[in-house]
């Protein structure tokens, strides 16, 4: 399907800072990007550098005043919903190298903190059935519940309050899935038919030497997803992030189909 995507960032900045953007379409093998353009008011120029393991692209630019982004971009998206039952997990020692670090610890996932749980509820299970299961359990155990959470909260947190946005709901299930020894990332997202429209958190496993697509929030289709960049929680994917301080005046993202068979 062909998609249409938009951004617009509105903030102001009390004091110079400098910005890292992470909002562009990144160019992958089931998602193309026709066309984008990235705007922004300031007087620094745009330096953009690559995204984590070469995927995706971000943008330093620097915030002083108002401070305003717009992106807009048209992507073609050739993938379908994965049914993850026949998957196979890759034995450790045979793991490539730009997969085990997301097997490890980090600042908002600790697999340790599930190890017990994760082994008790779904360690019976085979490859990719064990992250259905994780999924199905996040869905019918939490609450989606805007604000929350904030940017202390940890999946640990959100597993004890069974409640969060999709921040938390990803960051449980990549403890789910490390715990036991899938290889789990964060993936920022433009999502269609996400309601209300937003940047979307969502989650890969690497299973049968390659990455799958899994949303534990359930609320936007596998194949209407478009990634932004991936990381190894949400410190690692943020859409902005100031090195200083700003405040919001608005933001809005908007993703519309614009062809493709049966469009909706």
């Amino acid at each position: 399907m062909r998609l249409s995507l938009e951004a617009n960032l509105d903030y102001d900045f009390p004091e110079p800072a400098d910005v890292l953007l992470a909002v562009e379409i990144a160019q992958m093998a089931d998602q193309h990007l026709v066309e984008d353009r990235l705007t922004v008011t300031t007087a620094t120029p745009l330096a953009p550098v690559e995204g984590l393991h070469g995927i995706g692209r971000r943008t330093w630019t620097r915030g002083e005043g108002r401070f305003l982004v717009h992106y807009r971009g048209i992507v073609d998206v050739d993938r379908r919903a994965p049914d993850l039952s026949g998957c196979a997990m890759i034995p450790l020692h045979d793991l490539p190298g730009d997969a085990i670090e997301y097997l490890l610890p980090s600042r908002y996932c600790r697999p340790d903190k599930f190890k017990s749980f994760a082994v008790e509820l779904f360690g019976e299970l085979e490859g990719g059935a064990k992250v259905t299961a994780m999924a199905d359990w996040i869905r019918d155990n939490m609450r989606y519940v805007p604000g929350s959470s904030d940017e202390r909260t940890t999946a640990e947190d959100s597993f004890l309050t069974r409640e969060g946005i999709c921040r938390d709901y990803a960051h449980v299930l990549i403890g789910f899935a490390r715990a036991l020894d899938i290889p789990a990332r964060m993936v920022s997202a433009y999502a269609w038919k996400l309601e209300p429209p937003d940047f979307h958190a969502v989650v890969e496993v690497y299973l049968d030497d390659c990455w799958h697509l899994v949303d534990p929030t359930g609320l936007a289709p596998i194949e209407g997803l478009v990634r932004i960049g991936v990381g190894r929680d949400a410190a690692d994917i943020s859409f902005m992030t100031i090195f200083g301080s700003a405040n919001l005046v608005s933001q809005r993202v908007q993703v519309e189909r614009i062809g493709g068979s049966n469009p909706d």
